[in-house]
């Protein structure tokens, strides 16, 4: 970490204590930073020490970055919550964030799971707020968990030969994973004919918060994961989604190899590496140097 320098910080939140590290470069070389959203039982350090090492990699290449622990998780006070009740801790970790990495002009909000929803909901209503970064967003609805299961994986055991050696030695209950098949197809047309209002407000909200302010986001989704898999139903299966994610300014990676947290070094350091490339890309300052 050649010039990089890491301050922790206890950022107050209406009463209550939220503890942070700002990771600085010794020189910006892009006009915003990046601030890691922790959604889900997660705190600042992340799965694999992901967001440690993501904010390092970033600071190296004269990229800020800011993780820290909403309240109720890590090291900060209160009580938990879930991440669609977050806004307030972004809110403050943002004003922190501006005010002792001086020389920024926004925040990137980077996010993985129901961070990554988290942001989508901040970004809607904070004019700071210059992009996302979302990894394979929890988008969870009834219909669309039942389809996705359905899909990958009723469809793949079909299709797989060890299954049917298996069910045919006997060494599969075949009562109960029709049982299983048809309750999740139930589910899935209970809630197909289930009033509007209740079937996709976390997608709908999620999608007014991309939509503001015309902001240029990164969708980084892997292949080895049924979230990626259900966002991908949605996209497919929903018409304003699917204009945001064709939409220009949207720029989406495929790791086709990867499990939902990118749980080995090579793909971290790819996740890393396209974060740095894509932010450098839309934000890179003037009197930045190529690397």
């Amino acid at each position: 970490m050649s010039g990089v320098r890491e301050t922790a910080l206890v950022l107050d939140c209406d009463g209550e204590q939220l503890v942070s590290v700002i990771s600085t470069p010794a020189t910006l070389s892009a006009e915003v930073g990046v601030l890691i959203v922790v959604g889900g039982p997660q705190y600042r350090v992340g799965s694999h020490r992901q967001f440690v090492l993501l904010a390092r990699a970033l600071s190296d290449a004269g990229i800020a970055c800011m993780r820290f622990d909403v309240r109720g998780m890590g090291d900060s006070a209160g009580d938990a919550r879930d991440f669609e009740h977050l806004q307030r801790d972004i809110e403050v970790a943002v004003d922190a964030f501006m005010r002792h990495a001086p020389g920024l002009s926004g925040v990137v909000l980077w996010g993985l799971c129901d961070g990554a929803s988290a942001a989508c909901f901040h970004a809607a209503n904070d004019p700071r707020v210059a992009g996302l970064v979302l990894l394979n967003p929890w988008v969870r609805t009834e219909e669309g968990h039942a389809r996705t299961v359905l899909r990958h994986y009723y469809l793949n055991r079909l299709m797989d030969r060890q299954f049917w050696k298996k069910l045919l030695g006997g060494q599969v209950g075949i009562g109960a994973s029709i049982r299983g098949f048809l309750r999740l197809a139930g589910r899935s047309r209970q809630a197909k004919d289930a009033p509007a209002e209740a079937v996709g407000p976390l997608p709908e909200r999620m999608l007014a918060g991309v939509c503001a302010r015309k902001r240029p986001a990164l969708v980084i989704l892997s292949g080895r994961d049924y979230v990626a898999r259900e966002f991908d139903g949605l996209v497919s299966s929903d018409a304003g989604w699917r204009a945001w994610m064709a939409d220009t300014r949207v720029t989406v990676e495929r790791l086709d190899d990867a499990d939902h947290t990118f749980s080995s070094a090579p793909w971290r350091d790819l996740v890393s590496q396209l974060t740095e490339r894509w932010v450098r890309s839309i934000w890179t300052s003037p009197e930045a140097t190529s690397r």
